[in-house]
């Protein structure tokens, strides 16, 4: 597979926005593995690859399991996360499928019993982050493969 376009190059302005957000999100009181757990949820439903490699891989560096990595498509079917990651994960599933899937009250308020209002916005905007990385990533064909993480 080959790139369409570099949307760094392309667009520098709001690529160094995008990195802007993503930087914000990461000091964020979130935790870095629950971040990590996040991107990679929703860039499986995206179907981004090349999103999926670079997570998966930061994932790994931070220590995240094998076990739990490949489990994370069925995460609602295992005991590998707590109860906190599994409202964390509903929600990226609502809201990255929004259009079928909005977020009911209930689901709102689980949430909300693991992550008080700042912390539920910050999730918020992790996880729009993420999908709007695996749109511009899917739209223009990041080459998925040559991602290392950063020691």
């Amino acid at each position: 597979m080959e790139a369409r376009l570099d949307y760094f190059k392309a667009a520098p302005e709001a690529a160094q926005i995008m990195l802007a957000f993503e930087k914000y999100v990461k000091s964020t009181n979130l935790g870095t593995k629950l971040i990590e757990l996040v991107k990679t949820r929703a860039s499986q439903i995206n179907g981004c690859a090349f999103c999926l490699d670079m997570h998966t891989k930061d994932a790994r560096a931070l220590g995240e399991t094998e076990q739990r990595l490949y489990g994370l498509n069925a995460w609602k079917e295992t005991d590998y996360y707590s109860e906190k990651e599994r409202a964390a994960l509903a929600l990226t599933e609502a809201v990255t499928e929004i259009s079928t899937q909005h977020v009911s009250d209930e689901l709102y308020d689980h949430v909300r019993s693991y992550f008080d209002e700042k912390d539920f916005v910050d999730l918020l905007y992790a996880i729009n982050t993420i999908n709007s990385w695996n749109r511009l990533a899917i739209a223009t064909r990041a080459v998925p493969g040559n991602y290392q993480p950063k020691k």
